[in-house]
């Protein structure tokens, strides 16, 4: 939602419009939601780049043109259209932001995840929050003044409590910003940097929230790597990735078993991090297998959550 931020501090000092992909179908390069800001000579954010994106800042610059609250929907046909090979559709919405009506900005600053309402006006589009079920789509009557246009913007942001501010520490914190992710970083040492909650690790490994989470576990110390093991598998977080290698997964997970833990527990962790195939050492390849595994694991459970919602919107048989 960097493109909230963005808006609100380029609407004060110029023209400015957006691009929203409303709704796409089929093989496209952005999901819908993306939101692309375009000024006289700059632009932030990108709808995937190629001819769509090209066409989308001319008409854009064009709208800067008109009086602010000026708005089109076009449909895309990215194929036949545009001759972009991922042969997918797309509905954009390009207006001139219309800095009156900029108060749904601020209602949404902050926010990982949202409803938006957009009710189409010959003046301008007036948005508001809502809770109401999306309705858009890539396909159908484009939609004209007097309709109105529910969007889905943002997810949620997965929780990762990650323990361990050293060098691999640090460039998995320098990864993770822009992803999707909600970072707690704790180490127990004094000599780390901003923005790492300082204290006993195992105190704040059980006060975190983990019950819908990610825990990284990578100290200085593999005795408190140990501890703040056994106290994330008494923990309901769903991934349990420990940083070491080939021995230590051996023998941790042999003391494991003698301090009473099954099998199935112990299969939770994750050891070593980091997706596999990327064999490199250095912190900066560590933390991108890390990042990547991450987002691997939280696209699944969404994946499942959003099946299991379904299922239970299924009629019973």
């Amino acid at each position: 939602m960097n493109w909230v931020v963005k808006a609100l501090y380029l609407l004060d000092k110029e023209p400015l419009a957006m691009v929203s992909l409303l709704a796409v179908e089929g093989s496209t390069p952005r999901e819908a939601g993306t939101r692309m800001l375009v000024t006289a000579k700059a632009i932030y954010g990108t709808v995937g780049g190629g001819n769509l994106e090209f066409q989308c800042i001319d008409q854009a610059r064009l709208a800067l043109k008109h009086p602010s609250g000026t708005w089109r929907i076009q449909d895309y046909p990215l194929g036949v259209l545009l001759g972009q090979c991922c042969g997918g559709r797309v509905r954009v919405m390009i207006e001139h932001l219309d800095p009156a009506e900029a108060d749904w900005l601020e209602a949404v600053r902050g926010l990982d995840s949202f409803t938006l309402r957009s009710d189409l006006h010959a003046d301008g589009v007036r948005r508001r929050l809502s809770e109401e079920v999306p309705n858009v789509s890539a396909r159908g009557p484009v939609p004209v003044v007097g309709d109105h246009l529910i969007e889905r913007l943002g997810q949620p942001l997965m929780p990762v409590l990650m323990f361990g501010a050293g060098h691999v520490g640090i460039a998995i914190a320098r990864v993770l910003k822009g992803l999707p992710f909600h970072l707690r970083w704790c180490d127990d040492r004094t000599d780390v940097p901003p923005g790492v909650l300082i204290g006993d690790a195992l105190t704040l490994c059980a006060e975190a929230e983990t019950g819908t989470g990610l825990t990284l576990i990578l100290t200085h110390d593999h005795a408190l790597d140990y501890e703040l093991t056994k106290a994330a598998l008494r923990s309901p977080a769903r991934f349990i990735g420990l940083i070491g290698s080939a021995t230590k997964r051996a023998r941790f997970f042999s003391r494991l078993r003698k301090d009473g833990f099954a099998e199935d527990q112990i299969a939770r962790i994750t050891c070593p991090i980091g997706l596999p195939g990327i064999t490199g050492k250095a912190p900066e390849v560590i933390a991108v297998a890390v990042a990547a595994q991450l987002l691997q694991i939280t696209d699944k459970i969404r994946t499942l959550t959003e099946d299991t919602r379904h299922d239970q919107t299924l009629p019973v048989a």
